[in-house]
């Protein structure tokens, strides 16, 4: 079961992580962030850094230690990883790597109404995708072995997962592609025959009947 996070944005963790290495100004957390890539890594909104630490700092996450001027600049405070910061990264990591939780995205959607088109329609569609899931999966296989020679892979990991998950969409449509090409695709005759007739195929027919049946 997810546990309810006193701070449950995905950037409070990536602030955490951070902020654990050494007390830090939010300018900087930022840059750290962005030169390891996290923005890529997790849905980060630059816009709501400081709401976060705030709210991080109001929770007893992070704590202010000292607060500073240069010169004309803005004031910039500085902050530190509290105990019960540095025990609350740790817990959500381990949720993160040890739960898994459904997260739908946009292809799953748009997979879900695909019988909205007909195959001739949705063909060329996959077509488009693939090709372009295969030219971000060789950019990014390119950028990550450029990667390799400069930082540990334990900092690339979640880029080794990426690629790995871009490559498996990829065969999963190719084989898509191919059983609608060949013709193997189950109830072919009936999607193209919806759309020629405006007929609801019988077996969904049954599967609405059933499920009015057990309201």
């Amino acid at each position: 079961m997810t546990k309810r996070r006193p701070v449950s944005n995905l950037l409070a963790l990536a602030v955490l992580t951070v902020a654990v290495q050494r007390p830090m100004h939010p300018y900087e957390m930022a840059s750290i962030l962005r030169s390891r890539g996290k923005d890529q890594d997790m849905p980060i909104k630059w816009g709501t850094l400081y709401t976060v630490i705030r709210n991080l700092d109001k929770h007893g996450l992070l704590e202010a230690v000292e607060s500073g001027r240069q010169g004309a600049r803005p004031e910039r405070t500085v902050y530190r990883v509290t105990e019960a910061g540095r025990r609350e990264a740790e817990d959500w990591t381990r949720e993160l790597l040890s739960t898994p939780r459904r997260e739908p995205s946009s292809f799953e959607a748009g997979l879900s109404v695909m019988g909205g088109l007909t195959p001739d329609e949705v063909t060329p569609l996959l077509r488009r995708r693939l090709a372009a899931l295969e030219e971000r999966i060789e950019a990014d296989r390119r950028a990550l072995e450029e990667q390799r020679g400069e930082l540990p892979r334990l900092f690339l990991i979640e880029s080794e997962y990426a690629l790995a998950m871009l490559e498996a969409q990829a065969g999963w449509v190719r084989s898509l592609l191919a059983e609608l090409a060949g013709g193997t695709f189950p109830d072919l005759d009936a999607w193209r025959a919806f759309h020629r007739t405006g007929q609801t195929p019988p077996v969904l027919e049954e599967l609405a009947e059933r499920g009015a049946t057990e309201q």
